[in-house]
């Protein structure tokens, strides 16, 4: 989730389909917060509500055993509602345990018919490979109504890390502010602790601290980084800053660090993500709109102490990314692509390499071989997004000219993880299989050896999913052409390394039917995938 950035130059308007846009003072691009709770509801008019009853250690629910190349790790059926905005981590002491993080949506149906939603994250634990996957509750207790922005690692002794948002509903519409939770388990992924590692201030639309976008990686035995955004908002919820600030713990989350500004002077920046190189650095990359007048990013790198996640070198530019004010149609306030209303945006992730401690890839897409300045609206506009890679072999101090990986269509939200054989994969939502740019497969791409930034690509889903029309979840209709877009398929999927050479991969999916409320149509689930 990162936070809107709907606002873009003063006394300036822009009309996408059938909504005007008016832009206030603030000059941050569009579309700044990215969380569950900013998102669109899954159904028109949910309010915030109560959950089901969990209790943490108890599964939820198993999957029947699925041998099939794609499974899906939903099972949960007291409660219904999407799954999306997917992260997975393999355990190092055994590779047959994973663990999933989805934004997962329980949505209650009362006699009247109005809608009740809650969102808590469950850990989607597999033990055998990912032929059965069981949902556990990761919180139990009634401090937190909602979470989001799932992250997951694993430490060297096999204890997990669940980084997550925090929100509590202040009324049917409205929540405090999120706080930064972390949440560790030592038994696989049943049972889980939970700890507050930063608080947020204020509720939405006022002045406060809107915490986003954390991410969590993990080290040796019982140490942990988090990172996360911090957007500072006056009056209104006007914004002033955003910075980026780390957490460390060293007794395997039991007790965090003071956070730590690790942004530097940079104060527009969000969207941030470690990494542990192979001779235990510390790296975090994340992006800041350093150009106002255009919109576009700049991906930064810092790297940070292992001892106290303070910043010890950079920022250092990796290069702008072309995600501007103009540079994509918009739809919802939100950027978008082609015939499409999801929202999207630039960010990917950084890599380290374990064949090589200095090398590190940062990968992200953009619409720089798109036609720009893009029509504003989204049934108009032809897109090309792209996925682009640069790479660093001096531990961040320089980094290559941005390489594109040119595919037909828009290929978004990729997610880059180094293989033992120093390979970078990248996994993608992409559409190049569809001449009409609209369905998308989860693929992923293959560099043929270590640096060279050529890549092999290949779906990985078997069935390819639809965001532009006949979804259940988020889907107001726009154009009568497309009825039903989803507007909201989370603002990332990732891929994870095994010890065996290959990844494993967890995606956004929509290829099955979903009934709620007697209305049948495409639902979003977490599927995974083993790849070689």
């Amino acid at each position: 989730m990162r936070p809107i950035r709907g606002v873009i130059l003063a006394t300036v308007s822009i009309v996408a389909l059938t909504q005007s846009i008016s832009v206030g003072a603030d000059i941050q691009p569009v579309d700044f917060t990215h969380n569950a709770v900013d998102a669109p509801a899954p159904v028109a008019g949910a309010v915030f509500g109560t959950g089901p009853a969990v209790k943490t250690g108890t599964a939820l629910c198993t999957t029947a055993t699925q041998a099939t190349a794609n499974a899906t790790t939903d099972c949960e059926t007291s409660s219904v509602g999407p799954h999306n905005e997917t992260s997975i981590a393999v355990n190092p002491t055994d590779p047959l345990n994973m663990i999933g993080g989805a934004n997962d949506y329980q949505l209650g149906l009362n006699p009247g018919g109005h809608v009740s939603e809650t969102v808590l994250s469950r850990a989607h634990v597999t033990f055998d490979g990912g032929k059965t996957w069981s949902m556990y509750p990761v919180n139990s207790s009634s401090t937190y109504q909602a979470t989001g922005d799932p992250a997951l690692a694993f430490d060297a002794s096999g204890r997990a890390y669940y980084a997550t948002l925090g929100f509590r509903f202040v009324g049917p519409g409205n929540a405090q502010n999120p706080d930064v939770l972390v949440s560790t388990s030592s038994d696989q992924g049943r049972t889980w602790n939970t700890a507050r590692v930063a608080q947020g201030s204020g509720v939405f639309s006022s002045v406060g601290d809107l915490l986003d976008k954390e991410y969590v990686a993990a080290w040796d035995s019982g140490n942990a980084i988090v990172t996360y955004g911090d957007f500072r908002l006056g009056q209104k919820g006007a914004f002033i800053s955003a910075k980026i600030y780390s957490s460390v713990t060293h007794d395997g989350g039991n007790s965090w660090s003071t956070p730590a500004l690790i942004s530097g002077s940079l104060d527009q920046a969000f969207v941030s993500i470690p990494a542990v190189a192979a001779d235990g650095r510390i790296f975090v990359a994340f992006l800041n709109t350093t150009d106002l007048s255009t919109g576009r990013d700049d991906y930064e790198v810092v790297e940070v102490s292992p001892s106290t996640g303070e910043r010890i070198a950079g920022p250092t530019k990796v290069a702008t990314t072309i995600d501007g004010f103009t540079d994509y149609p918009i739809a919802l306030g939100r950027q978008t692509y082609q015939d499409s209303t999801f929202r999207t945006w630039a960010a990917g992730n950084i890599a380290t390499d374990p064949t090589n401690a200095a090398h590190l890839a940062v990968v992200w897409s953009d619409m720089r071989n798109s036609t720009t300045p893009a029509n504003g609206n989204p049934y108009i506009a032809k897109t090309n997004s792209d996925v682009i890679v640069s790479q660093s072999f001096d531990r961040g101090a320089h980094w290559t000219p941005p390489t594109s990986l040119v595919l037909a269509g828009d290929q978004f939200m990729p997610w880059g993880a180094y293989d033992t054989a120093g390979r970078l994969r990248i996994g993608m939502f992409d559409r190049s299989a569809d001449a009409a740019n609209h369905m998308y497969n989860y693929s992923l791409a293959t560099e043929t050896g270590s640096g060279t930034l050529a890549f092999t690509s290949a779906a990985v889903s078997t069935a390819q999913s639809d965001p532009t029309k006949g979804n259940r979840w988020f889907a107001p209709t726009l154009n009568p052409d497309f009825p039903r877009p989803t507007a909201f398929i989370g603002d990332y999927s990732n891929i994870a390394a095994t010890a065996g050479g290959g990844v494993v991969a967890y995606w956004t999916d929509l290829r099955n039917d979903v009934t709620f409320a007697g209305l049948t149509k495409k639902g979003e689930d977490a599927y995974f995938a083993k790849l070689s």
